[in-house]
C-alpha cells in the first residue's frame, strides 16, 4: 500500500470505486490538489497510476469489511461512487445489483454515521422517466429499469441519513480510464468509421453527456465547499447519441454516411432506457460556480489522452 507522508491538518477524503473511470479521475485530481489525505478504495488490487495516496482493498458488499476500514480511517469525506452500472446486467442479476447499489450503500451510510463524515453519493439521471427533459434538481423520478430503481433506492438511504449528506447526480459519463478497459461513444464511433464499419446510431434519445473529469470535478467542488442536498453535475449540451456521432465523426474527419439513424425500438436490450433526460445545471453552476466542457471540447481532450495512452 502506497503510504505518504501524513498531514494532520488535511482532512481525510475516502473514494469508493477508485479502480473504475470516475475513481481514477477523483483520485487524481485530489492528489493533484494536494488539499486532502487520499485514501482509494476498489475490489481488488490498485489499478491506478502514482504513489500519492493510500490504497484500501475492501468489498462494499461486506458490512464487517467497511464498518472496520472506515472505523479504522475515520474519513472527514466519502465519495461513493462504486456501483453497478451496466444497465443490462443489472435487469439480468437483480440480486448483485441490489447488493452493490443498495446494500453496500447502506453499509457505506452506517460507516459514515458512525465518524460523521460528510456522505457524498454518485447518483444518476436513470432514476427519472425520460418523458422530458433537461431535468432540474426537483423533477420527481420513476424509473424505467432495475438500474435507476437501485440507485433510486440508494439516494432514498442517504437522505434518511444521520451525517451530512449530498447527492451527485450525473448523465452518460464518458472519458478514457488508466488501462483503457473501458469504450465510450466517442471510441466507438472513432474506431467504427476508421475500420469503414457502418453503425447504427439511436437519435431518440436525448442525454447531457459528460467528461468523467468534469464529474471528477463536480464532486471535489461539493467535497471543498461542504455543500449539501441534490445537485446535477453533467455536461451541458443537449444532444442525441445521433448527434455525438457526427459530431465525432466531424472532428476526427472521418466518413458521415457510415453513420445511420436509428431509434430506439430497433435494439433488443433487456433493460428499457428513458428517452428523454439530461440535466439543467444552473443550481451547481451558480451554487458550486461548476463549468462543465462543451461536447467539442471533450472530443479533442479524449483525443489527446489516446495519444498519451499509446505513446
Amino acid at each position: 500500500m502506497a503510504t505518504p507522508t501524513q498531514n494532520p491538518t488535511k482532512k481525510k477524503i475516502f473514494i469508493t470505486g477508485a479502480n473504475g473511470l470516475l475513481g481514477q479521475k477523483l483520485v487524481q485530481q485530489l492528489v493533484e490538489g494536494n488539499q486532502y489525505i487520499v485514501y482509494a478504495s476498489s475490489k481488488g488490487e490498485s489499478r491506478l497510476p502514482g504513489t500519492d495516496f493510500n490504497y484500501v482493498s475492501l468489498e462494499i458488499t461486506d458490512p464487517k469489511q467497511v464498518a472496520i476500514i472506515i472505523r479504522e480511517i475515520k474519513p472527514d469525506i466519502i465519495i461513493h461512487g462504486a456501483a453497478m452500472t451496466n444497465v443490462d446486467q443489472c435487469e439480468q442479476n437483480q440480486e448483485a445489483c441490489f447488493d452493490v447499489n443498495v446494500n453496500a450503500t447502506r453499509y457505506l451510510v452506517e460507516a459514515a454515521e458512525a465518524v460523521q463524515a460528510h456522505f457524498i453519493f454518485v447518483s444518476t439521471d436513470f432514476i427519472f422517466s425520460g418523458e422530458k427533459g433537461p431535468l432540474d434538481e426537483e423533477e420527481e423520478a420513476a424509473p424505467v429499469n432495475y438500474y435507476g430503481e437501485t440507485k433510486l433506492l440508494g439516494e432514498k438511504i442517504v437522505m434518511k441519513s444521520k451525517t451530512k449528506w449530498t447527492i451527485a447526480r450525473t448523465v452518460l459519463v464518458f472519458g478514457i480510464a488508466h488501462d483503457m478497459s473501458r469504450t465510450n461513444i466517442i471510441l466507438w464511433v472513432k474506431s467504427s468509421l476508421e475500420a469503414g464499419k457502418q453503425i447504427q446510431v439511436v437519435d431518440d434519445q436525448f442525454r447531457t453527456p459528460t467528461l468523467a473529469e468534469d464529474l471528477a470535478a463536480g464532486c471535489i467542488l461539493i467535497a471543498n465547499q461542504g455543500a449539501t442536498g441534490i445537485f446535477n453535475i453533467s455536461g451541458s449540451d443537449f444532444l442525441t447519441p445521433f448527434e455525438m456521432a457526427h459530431m465525432t465523426a466531424d472532428y476526427f474527419q472521418l466518413n458521415k454516411d457510415l453513420i445511420k439513424r436509428a431509434d430506439s425500438s430497433t435494439f433488443s436490450q433487456p433493460a428499457k432506457r428513458p428517452l428523454r433526460t439530461g440535466f439543467n445545471i444552473e443550481k451547481a453552476r451558480n451554487q458550486l460556480g461548476f463549468e462543465p466542457k462543451t461536447f467539442q471540447t471533450a472530443i479533442g481532450i479524449l483525443a489527446k489522452q489516446i495519444i498519451l495512452a499509446r505513446s
